[in-house]
């Protein structure tokens, strides 16, 4: 065989080798960008002492808890609208508790 050829079969071996890990895995980018965000939120609530280590222990936990649904709905492959909303609404939710938290007159002693 000429190497063309055999080039050319073997960039289509890869390219359908490769086909079933693309498809397995959805990336959700908005959702991790979010959650990327208000980790960098609670961590600056602590280090100004907005944030006293129980409540940003509270918000990390809620964070986890956010984290966890974003794991179970990838892991089918597929992330339906209905659990992108599902999911965004806990970021929501989140999002109001930190800022709470931070503009609450408990500080970090």
């Amino acid at each position: 065989m000429k190497p063309v050829i055999i080039a050319g079969i073997a960039a289509v071996a890869f390219a359908m080798a490769s086909l079933p890990a693309a498809a397995q895995t959805q990336s959700t980018p908005r959702i991790d960008q979010r959650q990327t965000n208000q980790e960098r939120r609670i961590d600056a609530g602590e280090k100004s002492g907005a944030l006293n280590q129980k409540e940003a222990a509270r918000l990390e936990k809620g964070q986890a808890r956010v984290q966890r649904m974003e794991d179970k709905s990838v892991a089918d492959g597929k992330v339906t609208k209905k659990e992108r909303a599902r999911i965004e609404k806990a970021q929501d939710r989140q999002s109001r508790k930190i800022h709470r938290e931070k503009h609450d007159k408990q500080t970090a002693k």
